[in-house]
């Protein structure tokens, strides 16, 4: 039996898988428009109690993962929780989350790249689909490598993006201090104006279906996860990445919305403006600092998006190495490079996979945009499923005399369940096609699992004895596979 090689992976690194799946550079880049179309000045309000709503739903992988750490994530966390089948149900539904956001992403790094290139005045920058193409060739030869080089990648990709961002800040709510330092729609300066943080003449209502949006942000939060067999220290270090994913980049969320909205300005003008916004941050960019910066934040757009690919199909290729390796999919699927460590063959496989919907979407005639909102939609209401699994697993642990969890605490899980019926409702009701199809079809997908493990009563046995030999350290299976991971 090979020796158990020692743990790699460092505090930060586990939290930089999860920082690069959320793309923050994205998210307020993206998000903050359909907030402010539906409330107005209220828009940092809508983030803070959206931070609320994510420590709910987080504060079970924070529980969990402090017991068991796998690269499976939620398949690994439900399944030594409630069960075989259900870690292979929310497993399942978290796989399909990580490839719908991978497509999605692949397709967001030639929207940006496009935009960038338009920018610089080059207009005739050839079809999207080459630069997803470029993206999935490059998260391949990253995601080969050695874990701790996709990880630093990330760290500085990420890092240039929020540093320019809290460059605008310090401009824009600066300015709003001493009463100048730009202007906003309506000609004046910014102001400081902390009505931003309540409801105003904003109906309770529009605020909560606001938070829909701002919890979109925070999808794929709980990436680092899927890092379990590889941190050193998981216990510790997993649910502090976790927390560290969601507060600080909480932190970053509700600034950068509240110097968004009084930068546009806190009028009708104003919201207006930042509601039809199209690229807030490069618009921001150029009116309080110059168009070269808005050339930097462009060009961090890019790479965020080329990072959150990096994420995702790190975190699929886990996954699909995690599911194979207790029988569901070929064998071949479930090795990794003897050099690296890397699940290559699962690697590989979902950027082809991912690569080749992305090639049909194309074909299709359909815009980058476009196959970037419907795959993230798609990638949110499977995560939804997973996540509330997640939530279950975490009841069901607290209520078992197997953890010293207080009971009381089931509260949180609860709270974080009805808040996530509350984000599936709102994205599935009262929308118009393609959008009122895609419930279906993330409901089929996480339905296919069902029908999986229901019909293969031998897998759902098998991963019952390989979780319980992994997860416990038990038997050559937990040491191998560990050994594997190194």
């Amino acid at each position: 039996m090979a020796h158990k090689a020692p743990r790699k992976l460092r505090l930060w690194e586990a939290l930089a898988l999860s920082v690069g799946l959320m793309g923050p550079t994205l998210a307020m880049g993206l998000n903050g428009p359909g907030v402010a179309a539906t409330v107005g000045k209220a828009v940092p309000l809508v983030f803070v109690l959206g931070l609320i709503g994510v420590g709910l739903v987080g504060y079970g992988f924070w529980r969990l993962t402090q017991h068991f750490n796998h690269a499976g994530s939620v398949y690994a966390l439900a399944g030594a929780t409630i069960g075989p089948r259900a870690g292979f149900f929310g497993g399942f539904a978290l796989l399909g989350t990580y490839l719908f956001f991978l497509t999605c992403t692949q397709a967001a790094t030639g929207v940006f790249a496009h935009a960038f290139l338009k920018a610089l005045g080059v207009h005739n920058s050839g079809p999207w689909i080459v630069v997803a193409v470029v993206a999935a060739l490059g998260v391949t030869i990253l995601n080969s490598r050695d874990t701790r080089l996709t990880a630093r990648t990330l760290l500085i990709i990420e890092g240039l993006g929020i540093l320019a961002m809290l460059v605008l800040a310090a401009v824009v709510v600066g300015g709003s201090v001493i009463g100048s330092g730009g202007v906003t729609e309506s000609g004046g300066a910014p102001t400081l104006d902390l009505s931003t943080f309540t409801s105003g003449g904003t109906t309770f209502g529009a605020v909560m279906t606001a938070t829909v949006f701002a919890f979109l942000s925070w999808a794929g939060f709980e990436a680092c996860a899927s890092l379990g067999e590889e941190t050193d220290n998981p216990r510790r270090n997993i649910p502090r990445a976790l927390v560290g994913s969601v507060v600080l980049t909480g932190l970053l969320f509700v600034l950068m919305m509240f110097t968004e909205t009084i930068g546009f300005g806190t009028d009708k003008a104003g919201v207006d403006a930042f509601a039809g916004a199209e690229s807030p941050l490069s618009t921001l960019s150029d009116r309080y600092i110059g168009t070269w910066f808005a050339l930097v934040v462009a060009f961090t757009a890019v790479a965020s998006a080329f990072a959150s690919s990096l994420s995702s199909s790190a975190a699929a290729a886990r996954m699909l190495f995690a599911l194979s390796r207790d029988g569901f999919g070929p064998k071949a699927l479930s090795r990794v490079d003897t050099r690296t460590g890397s699940p290559r063959a699962a690697l590989v496989a979902v950027v082809v996979i991912t690569l080749i919907v992305d090639a049909v979407v194309w074909a299709s005639g359909v815009g980058a945009f476009d196959a970037y909102y419907w795959f993230a939609t798609l990638g949110v209401l499977c995560i939804l499923v997973a996540y509330a699994v997640a939530g279950v697993g975490v009841i069901a642990f607290t209520f078992s005399g197997r953890s010293a969890i207080p009971r009381w605490e089931a509260v949180l899980p609860v709270a974080g369940i009805a808040y996530l019926l509350f984000v599936f409702y709102k994205q599935s009701s009262g929308q118009d096609a393609p959008y009122s199809y895609f419930p279906w079809i993330a409901g089929a997908w996480c339905l296919l699992g069902v029908v999986v493990i229901l019909s293969a009563p031998a897998l759902a046995r098998r991963i019952g004895e390989r979780l319980t030999s992994e997860l416990t350290g038990t038997g050559s299976v937990a040491d191998e596979q560990v050994e594997q991971l190194r």
